[in-house]
């Protein structure tokens, strides 16, 4: 259900932003569109708002426990979740575990192939230049970031991939890459602290089955794999976030598709 009793602020891709209930707050509202390649092509995922919706509490909050600044403050509903309100910077921290997307396309190596080392990619977040990729000197020059700013969110960056990288092994997925979005949250005292901001879930990792190689995550839309719907259950199933009133659903969908 959209946020009716409150004025919107923005909406993009896939999610909503309201005017938060105290100073300073938003309430972010998840969709269940889904898009890729500049928004040229779209669809819905029925119920993928409210799967992310659980995704990103959990790992927000397991992130915070090991000292990983966030925006958020807690989920609301299915569907939404309150934040701190951030003045976000417009540099995405993709970071690749395997050759995948832009750095596969680009260099020609195969999807999951092994890397000597986690390779940093940032990306500057603007649609209608399509996110292009960029440097660390074009970040400092354009004063997107300060080095110091970015020098933190390259921290934040490893320590959280190393983190999920480990989470995730254990449940039998593969980190293949994930993409980050950051923030800088005014503090009372006039500091700035820069936070981890936007979400994670499938939308922004992808994610493989590390015994069969399937695709968890938005690829399956993105790549015309199918069943977008069951690669966002079958994570949330195994993160323990699975909502009930899609766990129906989901069961239906391991008979079918296994």
């Amino acid at each position: 259900m959209v946020n009716t009793h409150r004025r919107q602020l923005f909406e993009g891709k896939t999610k909503i932003l309201y005017e938060g209930p105290e100073p300073e707050t938003l309430v972010v509202h998840y969709k269940d569109d889904v898009s890729s390649s500049q928004r040229k092509k779209k669809a819905i995922i029925d119920g993928k708002g409210i799967i992310n919706n659980r995704i990103t509490e959990f790992f927000m909050n397991r992130l915070a426990e090991i000292g990983i600044p966030t925006h958020f403050v807690r989920r609301l509903n299915s569907r939404e979740q309150l934040v701190h309100e951030v003045d976000i910077i417009p540099v995405e921290m993709i970071l690749h575990n395997a050759a995948s997307g832009y750095l596969s396309d680009t260099l020609g190596i195969p999807e999951g192939t092994p890397l000597p080392r986690s390779i940093m990619e940032y990306s500057y977040k603007n649609v209608e230049l399509g996110d292009p990729m960029v440097t660390e000197e074009h970040i400092t020059a354009f004063n997107w970031a300060t080095v110091e700013e970015l020098d933190e969110m390259v921290r934040l960056t490893l320590r959280i991939n190393d983190y999920m990288t480990g989470l995730l092994y254990g449940l039998g997925i593969r980190l293949v890459d994930v993409s980050l979005e950051f923030g800088r949250l005014y503090q009372e005292d006039g500091s700035v602290q820069v936070v981890l901001a936007d979400e994670i879930s499938p939308d922004n990792c992808r994610l493989w089955d590390i015994r069969t190689k399937k695709k968890l995550d938005k690829d399956r839309f993105r790549k015309d794999l199918g069943n977008p719907h069951e690669a966002y259950l079958e994570v949330a199933s195994r993160l323990g976030v699975l909502p009930e009133s899609l766990e129906k659903e989901f069961a239906k969908s391991k008979e079918e598709f296994g």
